[in-house]
Protein backbone atom coordinates (compact mmCIF):
# COMPACT_ATOMS: atom_id res chain seq x y z
CA UNK A 1 0.00 0.00 0.00
CA UNK A 2 1.53 3.55 -1.02
CA UNK A 3 1.40 6.20 1.90
CA UNK A 4 -0.11 9.21 0.33
CA UNK A 5 2.44 11.20 1.69
CA UNK A 6 4.89 9.75 -0.69
CA UNK A 7 3.14 10.90 -3.26
CA UNK A 8 5.23 13.93 -5.05
CA UNK A 9 4.00 17.04 -5.34
CA UNK A 10 4.29 19.36 -8.58
CA UNK A 11 4.33 23.23 -7.97
CA UNK A 12 3.05 25.32 -10.76
CA UNK A 13 1.21 28.22 -11.63
CA UNK A 14 -2.21 28.31 -13.40
CA UNK A 15 -3.60 31.53 -15.24
CA UNK A 16 -7.56 31.02 -14.30
CA UNK A 17 -9.69 34.08 -15.23
CA UNK A 18 -7.06 36.61 -15.50
CA UNK A 19 -4.87 36.20 -11.89
CA UNK A 20 -1.96 33.61 -11.25
CA UNK A 21 -2.25 30.41 -9.00
CA UNK A 22 0.77 29.08 -7.57
CA UNK A 23 -0.41 25.46 -6.46
CA UNK A 24 1.40 22.26 -5.34
CA UNK A 25 -0.62 19.61 -6.25
CA UNK A 26 -0.46 15.63 -7.18
CA UNK A 27 0.54 15.56 -11.22
CA UNK A 28 -2.24 13.03 -11.49
CA UNK A 29 -4.46 15.92 -10.58
CA UNK A 30 -6.91 16.99 -13.13
CA UNK A 31 -7.76 20.62 -14.25
CA UNK A 32 -11.56 20.09 -12.85
CA UNK A 33 -10.25 18.92 -9.51
CA UNK A 34 -7.83 22.22 -9.57
CA UNK A 35 -9.86 24.45 -10.02
CA UNK A 36 -12.71 23.17 -7.69
CA UNK A 37 -10.61 21.96 -4.38
CA UNK A 38 -7.88 24.11 -4.76
CA UNK A 39 -9.13 27.81 -6.08
CA UNK A 40 -12.37 26.88 -5.09
CA UNK A 41 -13.79 27.88 -8.46
CA UNK A 42 -17.37 25.29 -8.29
CA UNK A 43 -19.06 26.52 -11.40
CA UNK A 44 -18.07 23.93 -13.59
CA UNK A 45 -19.55 20.93 -12.49
CA UNK A 46 -18.49 17.40 -12.01
CA UNK A 47 -20.88 15.02 -14.05
CA UNK A 48 -19.61 11.81 -15.67
CA UNK A 49 -16.34 12.52 -15.41
CA UNK A 50 -15.25 10.67 -18.29
CA UNK A 51 -16.01 13.74 -20.93
CA UNK A 52 -19.07 12.56 -21.92
CA UNK A 53 -21.68 15.26 -20.42
CA UNK A 54 -19.75 18.19 -20.99
CA UNK A 55 -20.73 19.33 -17.03
CA UNK A 56 -17.27 20.73 -16.53
CA UNK A 57 -16.65 22.78 -20.10
CA UNK A 58 -13.98 25.35 -19.78
CA UNK A 59 -12.22 27.59 -22.00
CA UNK A 60 -8.61 26.79 -22.65
CA UNK A 61 -6.57 29.15 -24.85
CA UNK A 62 -10.28 30.37 -26.35
CA UNK A 63 -10.82 26.66 -27.21
CA UNK A 64 -13.59 24.31 -24.92
CA UNK A 65 -12.26 21.82 -22.80
CA UNK A 66 -13.77 19.04 -21.02
CA UNK A 67 -11.11 19.89 -17.52
CA UNK A 68 -12.19 16.22 -16.24
CA UNK A 69 -9.67 14.88 -18.66
CA UNK A 70 -7.96 17.74 -19.10
CA UNK A 71 -4.52 17.44 -16.17
CA UNK A 72 -3.51 20.40 -14.72
CA UNK A 73 0.11 20.64 -14.61
CA UNK A 74 -0.26 20.58 -18.64
CA UNK A 75 -1.88 23.44 -18.74
CA UNK A 76 0.76 25.90 -16.90
CA UNK A 77 0.95 28.50 -19.44
CA UNK A 78 -2.76 28.23 -20.68
CA UNK A 79 -5.13 30.73 -20.13
CA UNK A 80 -8.06 29.69 -18.24
CA UNK A 81 -11.60 31.04 -18.08
CA UNK A 82 -14.18 29.30 -16.29
CA UNK A 83 -18.08 30.45 -15.87
CA UNK A 84 -16.55 33.13 -12.58
CA UNK A 85 -14.27 34.80 -15.24
CA UNK A 86 -16.67 35.52 -17.93
CA UNK A 87 -18.60 38.82 -16.95
CA UNK A 88 -17.37 41.74 -17.02
CA UNK A 89 -17.76 42.70 -13.43
CA UNK A 90 -21.40 43.54 -12.52
CA UNK A 91 -21.99 43.25 -16.37
CA UNK A 92 -23.12 39.34 -17.92
CA UNK A 93 -21.02 37.72 -21.17
CA UNK A 94 -23.64 38.30 -23.82
CA UNK A 95 -24.34 34.43 -23.78
CA UNK A 96 -24.86 34.64 -19.76
CA UNK A 97 -27.56 37.42 -20.79
CA UNK A 98 -29.37 35.31 -23.68
CA UNK A 99 -29.66 32.53 -20.73
CA UNK A 100 -30.84 34.55 -18.37
CA UNK A 101 -33.84 36.11 -20.99
CA UNK A 102 -34.74 32.80 -22.87
CA UNK A 103 -34.83 30.77 -19.21
CA UNK A 104 -32.03 28.33 -20.79
CA UNK A 105 -31.59 26.52 -17.66
CA UNK A 106 -34.00 24.38 -15.73
CA UNK A 107 -31.92 22.69 -12.38
CA UNK A 108 -28.61 24.52 -13.40
CA UNK A 109 -26.51 21.61 -13.28
CA UNK A 110 -25.43 21.69 -16.76
CA UNK A 111 -25.59 25.75 -17.22
CA UNK A 112 -21.27 26.49 -16.55
CA UNK A 113 -20.27 24.39 -18.85
CA UNK A 114 -22.93 24.75 -21.53
CA UNK A 115 -22.34 28.40 -21.38
CA UNK A 116 -18.41 28.10 -21.81
CA UNK A 117 -19.20 25.91 -24.46
CA UNK A 118 -21.28 27.98 -26.29
CA UNK A 119 -18.83 31.32 -25.61
CA UNK A 120 -15.55 28.56 -26.98
CA UNK A 121 -18.20 27.45 -30.00
CA UNK A 122 -19.35 31.36 -30.86
CA UNK A 123 -15.63 31.84 -31.20
CA UNK A 124 -15.05 28.91 -33.42
CA UNK A 125 -17.85 29.69 -35.99
CA UNK A 126 -17.04 33.27 -36.12
CA UNK A 127 -13.54 32.40 -36.91
CA UNK A 128 -14.23 30.11 -39.59
CA UNK A 129 -16.80 32.28 -40.89
CA UNK A 130 -19.42 30.04 -40.06
CA UNK A 131 -23.07 31.33 -40.03
CA UNK A 132 -25.23 29.48 -37.19
CA UNK A 133 -28.59 28.16 -37.72
CA UNK A 134 -30.23 25.63 -35.05
CA UNK A 135 -29.00 22.51 -36.58
CA UNK A 136 -25.76 23.54 -36.13
CA UNK A 137 -25.85 25.20 -33.29
CA UNK A 138 -27.22 22.13 -31.93
CA UNK A 139 -24.60 19.41 -33.83
CA UNK A 140 -21.82 22.32 -31.93
CA UNK A 141 -23.00 21.64 -28.60
CA UNK A 142 -23.73 18.07 -28.86
CA UNK A 143 -20.83 17.27 -26.46
CA UNK A 144 -23.11 19.23 -23.48
CA UNK A 145 -25.79 17.33 -21.71
CA UNK A 146 -29.01 18.68 -20.36
CA UNK A 147 -30.68 16.03 -18.17
CA UNK A 148 -33.73 18.49 -17.43
CA UNK A 149 -34.19 19.00 -21.26
CA UNK A 150 -33.90 22.84 -21.55
CA UNK A 151 -32.26 22.33 -25.36
CA UNK A 152 -34.83 24.13 -27.27
CA UNK A 153 -33.83 27.65 -24.82
CA UNK A 154 -30.15 26.48 -24.96
CA UNK A 155 -30.22 26.64 -29.16
CA UNK A 156 -32.46 30.04 -28.79
CA UNK A 157 -30.13 31.52 -26.70
CA UNK A 158 -26.86 30.62 -28.23
CA UNK A 159 -28.61 31.68 -31.51
CA UNK A 160 -29.64 34.88 -30.11
CA UNK A 161 -25.91 35.70 -29.94
CA UNK A 162 -25.21 34.35 -32.67
CA UNK A 163 -27.61 36.96 -34.91
CA UNK A 164 -25.96 39.52 -32.85
CA UNK A 165 -28.87 39.82 -30.24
Amino acid sequence: MTDVSEIPRTDLVLHVNGAGHRIRVDPRTTLLDVLREHLGLTGAKKGCDHGQCGACTVLLDGRRVNSCLALAVAHQDAEILTIEGLADGERLHPVQEAFLERDAYQCGYCTPGQICSAVGMLAEARAEGTELDADEIRERMSGNLCRCGAYVNIVDAIGDVAAGG
